[in-house]
């Protein structure tokens, strides 16, 4: 019996708009993160997630960003939204190795369950609040502000 795998839309500026599984996300170099995270409705959270880097699933798809231009690079958004409607924001440059690098995450997995039924997780290991914890991501979109 084989399960239905969630998916993820990659969209936005991209040169690929893309919609991924989890399979397809777990066929991506992972990293492996212990975080804890304080939940407002659940307490202190200790987990260890699996996954691909936000940053490599995103070059894959390929920004329009001009790479050799780092100011302008700084305009740029990401929003990450969840199956309940959830959505965080973040910059590019908190995933950009050239300014914050952050080994922010798009999880297959969690303690070692998978994730393919219900999407994969954002995981920003960075944070002490569990906010950006996106659960049962469908979307990621990359855009720029105006200017």
């Amino acid at each position: 019996m084989s399960t239905v795998s969630a998916t993820v839309l990659l969209h936005g500026q991209l040169d690929q708009p893309v919609e991924l599984t989890v399979e397809q996300l777990r066929d991506l170099p992972a990293r492996r993160v212990e975080v804890s995270f304080d939940c407002r409705t659940s307490g202190s959270q200790r987990h260890g997630f699996e996954g691909p880097m936000l940053w490599d699933v995103l070059r894959a798809a390929g920004p329009r960003i001009d790479f050799t231009r780092r100011k302008a690079r700084l305009r740029y958004l990401l929003t990450v939204t969840g199956a309940d409607g959830h959505c965080a924001v973040l910059s590019w440059a908190e995933i950009d190795p050239e300014f914050g690098g952050q080994q922010i995450l798009l999880a297959t997995s969690i303690d070692g369950t998978p994730l393919d039924e219900t999407g994969p997780q954002l995981v920003v290991p960075d944070d002490a609040c569990g906010a950006r914890y996106v659960s049962g991501i469908q979307a990621v979109w990359v855009g720029s502000l105006p200017g």
